[in-house]
């Protein structure tokens, strides 16, 4: 029998938060994303995870206050459903998105959702595991899809239209960044030394409230790459995979 943790204000201090464990340079993105936890839980914000060392966590939360270009009522959504290494293949994952969508049907809503890609892309979860479970598309931009499983007859979820062009206006290399994931902190960092120490341009915009995340130019808050004005991708970047991008 699986045992399952979910955090709380009274557990979260002492309890790890699955990425980045144990990595000295990350402990910044970790309290910073412990904090914006803390800040989401009276929202409804769920972050379940196995009670073991790994990456093995759902994290979701009412469609209103999640902090994602989406817009729809009484769905939650889910933003991460993650089983890495040795935990993969011993239904884990069945067991986490099983709890999330029950915990939701009780809390009376009217359906679930999350993102996928038509293709696998990194940051995302697996279209047809969602499928399985009965998750459709009810709406698209480019190779990114928007599933939900509607518990009864409603409005579904959509891509608010400040995300749909996937373009911005500065044609410099601009990175918008959020605290929802423990890695970006450090990156920020490196990535504004290696600019400095090369004369390089990098623009940072950082998302810190729900008005600014409803309405980013693209379907990536936590992290999203511009170039040219056009989105790039959503890979979190060192200095490294920075300057092959751009060679």
């Amino acid at each position: 029998m699986n045992e399952y943790i979910n955090l709380t204000l009274e557990n979260i201090e002492k309890e790890h938060i699955c990425c980045a464990i144990g990595d000295p340079k990350h402990q910044a993105g970790v309290d910073n994303k412990k904090e914006w936890i803390k800040s989401k839980l009276k929202d409804g914000h769920v972050f379940r995870k196995l009670n073991a060392r790994g990456k093995i966590f759902i994290e979701y939360e009412p469609i209103e206050t999640a902090w994602i270009p989406i817009s729809g009522k009484n769905y939650e959504y889910i933003y991460c459903l993650w089983v890495a290494g040795s935990f993969k293949g011993k239904g884990i994952g069945k067991e986490l998105l099983e709890y999330a969508i029950n915990d939701s049907k009780e809390k009376g809503k009217s359906g679930i959702c999350t993102l996928v890609s038509k293709k696998k892309k990194p940051f995302l979860g697996e279209k047809k595991f969602f499928e399985y479970y009965g998750f459709k598309i009810v709406d698209s931009i480019a190779d990114y899809e928007l599933l939900a499983l509607q518990f009864e007859d409603s409005e579904t979820p959509k891509f608010n239209d400040s995300a749909r062009n996937m373009k911005i206006d500065s044609q410099d290399f601009t990175i918008y960044y959020s605290p929802e994931c423990p890695y970006v902190e450090y990156e920020v960092k490196e990535l504004t030394e290696y600019a400095k120490e090369n004369n390089i341009k990098i623009n940072f915009i950082k998302i810190d409230s729900l008005e600014k995340a409803k309405n980013v130019p693209c379907i990536f808050n936590n992290w999203a790459n511009f170039y040219n004005g056009e989105f790039v991708s959503n890979t979190i970047l060192n200095a490294n995979s920075f300057k092959k991008l751009i060679d």
